[in-house]
């Protein structure tokens, strides 16, 4: 159990943009008092960086200050809120604001590691922290393998990164009255994320095309730690019941799988001017996707060997045109469209299950909004989802 409380330290400014009080009025104005709140504490970390060596805070800091600030919409920080506009917006304002800040430094360790275990050379746009590692490599002709080096530091600039969300967090629990009940979802979150990665890293491992399977990683992987644990941080943070938590766990459930799925579609057919990373990766890498599940299930159902062949394990390591080959196959078969037919019926289901949380209609128009951002379609109520 945590101790007394005490009056945090004010380290990073008001929660702002203001709504009446000061008190961020809307979902998207508290992901812009996110950002602003990043920004004064990330310099207060620069700052200690400089302190203990000025190469690691230029080289390794800096490198995830200016990641954590670079871009991303704030899903997560727009979702704590929803989850305090559910629970009756009780408590400090700027705790689900100190919250989603933890998430965003959780949510660029994650990215950091995970652009290093795929290869990715691109993220939000710009070289991968990895990339970009190698990049100095070369420029400053440093001895040794570029790839080596630009491996390890990004592996130590995510830990940093992890490591400040982890301070973050455990100081806004600290001297929250709901800290102990903070804590309990920070924790399990944590565990679901390593899990998630792990199974995805051994479906693809594995050739696996099971897709109760990949279902159970895209909720560990991705659905959990994007909606249903940010909703009942934020919930959590205005001491919500446990009708309201399990409703809002429901919730966030059916629009974190949307969320996946939907990012699931882009990794294949994405324009990535508009995503920010390469189109075809997920299908150069055979990532055990739900989508790919689902084409190999119809394949195999009709009988379509020209299509399974495409989406063999093997298959995107041979052929030039395989990726093109794979493309064709999820809407040959029509993986596609029914994908995006449960997206919509679980970003439908979610409206429902938020409304079930007692929330009333400003917080169900905000939790409307932020799975909308989140899906990249309107949701409307009444679906049952997977």
């Amino acid at each position: 159990m945590l101790g007394p409380r005490a009056t945090r330290p004010k380290t990073a400014g008001p929660p702002g943009p203001p709504g009446t009080g000061g008190t961020p009025s809307t979902a998207g104005d508290a992901a812009a008092a996110v950002d602003a709140f990043l920004a004064a504490h990330l310099g207060a970390r620069l700052e200690e960086a400089r302190q203990v060596d000025a190469v690691f805070a230029e080289e390794v800091a800096g490198r995830v200050a200016a990641f954590v600030l670079r871009g991303g919409k704030r899903l997560r920080s727009a979702f704590v809120w929803c989850g305090r506009l559910a629970a009756g917006q009780a408590g400090d304002p700027e705790t689900p604001v100190r919250v989603g800040a933890a998430l965003e430094l959780l949510q660029a360790a994650a990215l950091i590691h995970d652009d290093v275990m795929d290869g990715s050379p691109v993220r939000r746009g710009a070289p991968a922290v990895h990339a970009d590692f190698a990049r100095a490599h070369r420029a400053g002709g440093m001895r040794g393998s570029a790839a080596s080096f630009s491996t390890t530091a990004a592996v130590l600039a995510g830990d940093l990164a992890l490591a400040w969300a982890d301070d973050l967090f455990t100081e806004t629990a600290l001297f929250s009255p709901h800290g102990d009940r903070l804590l309990r979802e920070w924790r399990a979150m944590r565990a679901e994320m390593v899990a998630g990665q792990y199974l995805d890293l051994r479906a693809q491992a594995t050739g696996s095309s099971d897709g109760a399977e990949a279902m159970r990683i895209a909720t560990l992987k991705s659905a959990l730690y994007t909606v249903q644990r940010p909703l009942t941080l934020g919930a959590a943070s205005a001491a919500a019941d446990a009708r309201t938590m399990e409703a809002l766990r429901s919730a966030g459930r059916c629009a974190g799988l949307a969320f996946q799925l939907r990012d699931d579609l882009l990794g294949a057919f994405g324009d990535p001017a508009v995503t920010g990373k390469p189109a075809d990766e997920d299908l150069r890498g055979r990532k055990p996707t739900y989508l790919l599940a689902v084409a190999v299930r119809y394949a195999t159902e009709s009988g379509d060997t020209e299509a399974l062949a495409a989406l063999a394990p093997d298959a995107a390591r041979h052929p030039e045109d395989s990726v093109a080959r794979m493309r064709a196959a999820l809407e040959r078969t029509g993986a596609r469209a029914e994908v995006e037919k449960e997206i919509d019926a679980l970003a439908a289901a979610s409206l429902r299950h938020f409304a079930d949380a007692g929330a009333d209609a400003g917080a169900r128009r905000e939790f409307a909004w932020s799975v909308e951002r989140a899906v990249g379609t309107v949701p409307v109520a009444g679906g049952e989802g997977v």
